[in-house]
């Protein structure tokens, strides 16, 4: 049954626009897999590609010997499995008794191909790096499980932004290899409107700096990264939020400050432009009746990127038999597009999502 649902939580009021802390995680191990002979979709190779992840938990096996409790989590553009150590994810997530408890599930965060530690222009390729898509990236997330981690299915697939789209190509492209799938802000067609413009924007900023120098600059070309980060930082803006708790024009300043100089201090023009660009083929659109696993869709009212006054979802869940679609409604509480990462608005949701896949 294809249901529409809207939640209105009540929390303490947080603020998006600070650096959030990244939880203290017991028992987290980093390592990076060496996959070989990777081929691309248009049609380049590398010899190897290093895949950095994270995981928590144990993996359990069932009678057969397969891993049965992994559940794989999918990070954004330009972010890394990290995000998932944030307070407002992993304390609300990970602990005994909760969702995702950690003593109860293998709980795997890859770092995806061209960010964190995993392989990416700036190791040294530069503009000679793959130019890498999203089927390129969710075909290493599959490696990444069956090869190095012996992962053959998911009990879950959770993955916020362009890990939300991640999961649409997966659902299509390996219909059972996970039991339950949790995409959080995205939409399940073409990146165009809006979306697209001010990715656009932001590339042309990075490629028109003439210090860019077809990717081969010795320092970073920073008037094409200031502007391609002041697009990112606005496109990420929840304005109730940033009103409650930063109104008036010296508050707004600082915070800019505050903000903008933490998203331009953490880019590589080269890696962001191919962060960005891997979005430019993604259309699951003709082949969403693929769909067969259970699935919670959750978009958020307040999100620049994906408005849902555009009615893109009422147009395709008809195509989508086994979606349950929540759209959470703006308030001084949620955090625009960035409101996938705070699990106290959807964390009842997944609950539910868990219990109807069992």
């Amino acid at each position: 049954m294809i249901r529409r649902t809207t939640l209105c939580l009540a929390m303490t009021l947080a603020c998006l626009f600070t650096a959030e802390p990244v939880a203290a995680q017991p028992g987290v191990h980093e390592a990076d897999a060496k996959l070989a002979d990777v081929r691309f979709g248009d049609g380049s190779s590398l010899a190897e590609v290093r895949i950095h992840y994270r995981t928590l938990g144990t993996p359990q096996r069932d009678a057969l010997g397969r891993i049965s409790n992994a559940v794989m989590l999918l990070h954004g553009t330009g972010g890394s499995g990290a995000q998932f150590l944030q307070a407002r994810f992993a304390d609300e997530l990970f602990g005994p008794g909760q969702p995702l408890d950690a003593t109860r599930y293998y709980l795997i965060l890859p770092d995806n191909i061209g960010h964190g530690g995993s392989s990416k222009p700036s190791d040294g390729l530069r503009a000679r790096f793959p130019r890498y898509d999203y089927g390129d990236m969710v075909n290493l997330q599959h490696r990444l499980l069956t090869e190095a981690l012996d992962v053959q299915t998911l009990r879950l697939m959770l993955g916020t932004s362009m890990g939300c789209m991640h999961i649409f190509q997966w659902a299509e492209d390996r219909p059972t290899f996970a039991q339950a799938l949790m995409p959080l802000a995205c939409q399940p067609t073409q990146i165009g409107d809006r979306n697209r413009v001010w990715r656009k924007a932001a590339m042309e900023a990075i490629t028109e700096d003439p210090a860019w120098n077809k990717g081969d600059y010795r320092t970073q070309p920073m008037a094409g990264l200031r502007t391609a980060s002041s697009l990112s930082v606005l496109a990420g803006l929840a304005p109730m939020n940033l009103h409650a708790t930063h109104p008036g024009r010296d508050a707004a300043d600082a915070w800019w400050k505050e903000r903008f100089a933490a998203d331009v201090g953490s880019r590589d023009a080269n890696d962001w432009l191919y962060q960005l660009d891997a979005s430019r083929n993604y259309d699951p659109s003709a082949r969403l009746d693929r769909i067969r696993a259970p699935m919670t869709w959750v978009n958020s009212a307040d999100d620049f990127i994906n408005p849902p006054e555009l009615g893109i979802a009422e147009k395709w869940l008809p195509a989508m038999p086994h979606v349950r679609y929540v759209l959470i409604p703006a308030s001084t509480q949620t955090r625009g597009h960035g409101t996938h990462t705070s699990a106290v608005f959807w964390k009842q949701e997944l609950v539910d999502l868990l219990t109807r896949s069992e």
